[in-house]
């Protein structure tokens, strides 16, 4: 038996403690995905914290067919596309601050090379944010989060077939996205 097993054996059973250790356990993975979905590290932080919760609540219809964590990657996609419908689209000064956040220079770069190499994250960031949800969740899922397709097709619950199409496309607008930053930006040089 795995230990993600055992914990949720005890945690069934009403040891709080044992759920605590699969958060313990999962947290920073959770966040690190959802927040690539959500573009806001707030929201992400909130939408980590309902699907614990909702996993804990429903920990008795797990029914162990996959992974703990492919089950609770389900519940916290779901969870993510529920809070960016219910959302208005609006820029908080958090948010642009994340986008453009400055990341430590390498002592071996030079400013200009450190202040591109920002702006091409602050613009790869923009332009997966600005993919639909659904192609969003499976490009994230690949290529930041490292899934293979067979586990992507069990977090989302969808045909494998369904899964490549989709991050073909994901891929082709995010391709399209990123030449119309580079043209505008070329235009405004």
């Amino acid at each position: 038996m795995s230990d993600d097993a055992q914990l949720i054996d005890q945690a069934l059973l009403g040891h709080t403690e044992a759920f605590g250790q699969l958060v313990l356990k999962y947290q920073d993975r959770l966040f690190n995905t959802v927040f690539h979905v959500a573009g806001h590290a707030e929201d992400a932080r909130d939408i980590v914290q309902e699907a614990f919760v909702q996993a804990f609540l429903k920990l008795d219809s797990f029914q162990r067919h996959s992974a703990f964590y492919t089950w609770l990657y389900r519940i916290a996609f779901n969870t993510a596309i529920t809070h960016r419908r219910r959302q208005r689209p609006t820029v908080s000064m958090d948010q642009l601050r994340e986008t453009n956040r400055v990341e430590p220079a390498d002592d071996e770069d030079d400013p200009a090379e450190t202040l591109d190499r920002k702006q091409r994250c602050g613009q790869v960031r923009q332009a997966i944010g600005q993919l639909p949800a659904d192609h969003r969740a499976v490009l994230v899922l690949r290529e930041i989060d490292g899934c293979d397709y067979q586990m992507i097709s069990a977090i989302l619950d969808l045909p494998i077939g369904t899964v490549r199409s989709r991050l073909h496309r994901a891929r082709l607008q995010l391709r399209e996205l990123l030449k119309g930053m580079l043209a505008k930006e070329r235009v405004g040089d």
